[in-house]
């Protein structure tokens, strides 16, 4: 059975303890840093107590805008995918977003993600055109 656990302050082991599941291992001082940060989200799934995946997101608001949320990384464990567990943590993010007032969330993904986008279309996002991503790296 799968357990959707959301992480904030003084959760910093759980999130070290799911290393696993992130592109490279989270440290101690970030991952301090994003859970004591307000807006900023993160979402763990578990199947029998073992980190199956995750989820983060990060409010995001504008003077003309408002907030929305942008959904930061989503990651499943190559043992776990296909079972739903993508799905079931973008919802959540979602139901988070809409609880806040976010009027939107949002995500950018490699348009050749075979395995994102039908994620992304499943929890009921839709493909907006495709976009170009410019990044500064510091």
């Amino acid at each position: 059975m799968t357990q959707l656990r959301w992480l904030g302050v003084g959760d910093d082991d759980a999130v070290l303890a799911a290393a696993i599941l992130f592109d490279t291992p989270p440290t101690p001082q970030w991952t301090s840093d994003f859970l004591a940060k307000p807006g900023h989200h993160l979402c763990v799934a578990y199947v029998d107590d073992a980190p199956a995946g995750f989820v983060s997101g990060v409010e995001m608001c504008h003077p003309d805008k408002g907030t929305e949320m942008l959904l930061y990384e989503l990651g499943v464990d190559e043992s776990y995918r296909r079972r739903g567990i993508g799905r079931a943590l973008t919802e959540a993010l979602a139901q988070r977003a809409r609880a806040l007032g976010c009027y939107g969330m949002w995500v950018l993904t490699d348009v050749d993600n075979d395995q994102a986008r039908p994620t992304y279309a499943a929890a009921g996002g839709q493909e907006e055109g495709e976009q170009l991503m410019i990044g500064w790296q510091f």
